[in-house]
């Protein structure tokens, strides 16, 4: 049972969703009648503004382009206690969001995500295919597994959403929100969901190969954001490996000729012996930037309330 005192917010984003938004708003709107569902629009060229605001949603625009953009400001304009962030192409039923409210709220959580259920149609083996591979980097990197790193069917209390440091412009959104939750420890689960299919003549926005490269990039990106000894300290052992494999045959042939006869490739071992090494040293310099910035994150996070209201006598 969902408190009275704790206000819902439901958040949209949505670009060219005419054929599902209206009945996306109103099966929300059913299962959370105080619920306020809010709407951006990210430039759509049909009809989703007027479809809804016509099924009673909040509609707002946001005219720079990509989910993460809409996200961040959604997250920078709406107040609220507890924030449902779900799509708008039906494919995010509104009757898990009651159970992912309940434990939320019953296990102090920060956030709960919607671990997909595939549907009978779908047929995006790429996406899944790239989808388990990222899971499983993260679960690597991070020592801690996600089952559906990408979901964006999740629900946040007011604290994790307030502390976010949102950055990415497109679908990396929920690789960063993931990665934020992974890097500074905070408390969530994974409940899985039956993963809705689009209705036929609706279409994906999602481009499997552009946008799967987009979130490699930015996986990389906050892998030496936030683990920078790690990651460099890999960087360098390749490096000193490729040196060590170069450089055998040199000593070899040094001890039994007292030459030198390939002096570029002697140069290369002692230029990728030194480049190991300054490798090496800028992993130890960002891993204390790192967490003087983890440190930093932290501190705000705990300065803000996990509740607006001020609900904190949780059952």
């Amino acid at each position: 049972m969902i408190p009275e005192n704790l206000s819902i917010a439901i958040l949209l984003p949505c670009y060219n969703e005419e054929m599902t938004i209206a009945g996306v708003v109103t099966s929300f709107r059913v299962r959370f009648p105080t619920a306020r569902i809010y709407v951006y629009d990210n430039n759509s060229t049909d009809n989703t503004a007027a479809l809804a605001a016509q099924s009673g949603a909040i509609v707002r625009r946001e005219s720079r382009q990509g989910k993460g953009n809409v996200v961040r400001q959604m997250f920078a304009d709406i107040d609220a206690d507890i924030y449902i962030l779900a799509d708008g192409d039906n494919a995010h039923p509104p009757e898990p969001a009651d159970s992912f409210i309940n434990a939320l709220l019953e296990q102090r959580l920060d956030m709960v995500i919607g671990a997909r259920i595939q549907g009978e149609n779908e047929t995006r083996r790429y996406h899944n295919f790239g989808n388990r591979m990222f899971n499983r980097l993260v679960e690597v990197l991070f020592r801690r597994g996600m089952k559906d790193v990408f979901s964006g069917y999740r629900v946040f209390n007011r604290r994790f959403v307030k502390t976010f440091p949102a950055v990415s412009r497109g679908f990396e959104i929920e690789m960063e929100l993931s990665v934020h939750a992974l890097d500074l420890r905070l408390p969530f689960v994974e409940i899985p969901f039956h993963y809705g299919d689009r209705p036929e003549g609706s279409v994906s926005k999602l481009r499997t190969f552009r946008d799967g490269f987009r979130i490699a990039w930015r996986m990389v990106v906050l892998f030496s954001e936030t683990r920078p000894f790690r990651m460099f300290t890999w960087i360098a052992v390749v490096m000193l490996l490729f040196a060590v494999i170069l450089g055998i045959p040199l000593i070899e042939t040094f001890i039994e000729t007292s030459t030198v006869p390939r002096m570029p490739t002697a140069f290369a071992v002692v230029g990728l012996i030194l480049l190991s090494g300054v490798v090496f040293t800028s992993g130890i310099i960002l891993e204390g930037i790192a967490r003087f910035r983890r440190e930093n994150k932290r501190l705000h996070y705990l300065a803000c309330s996990p509740f607006r209201s001020g609900y904190l006598d949780i059952k």
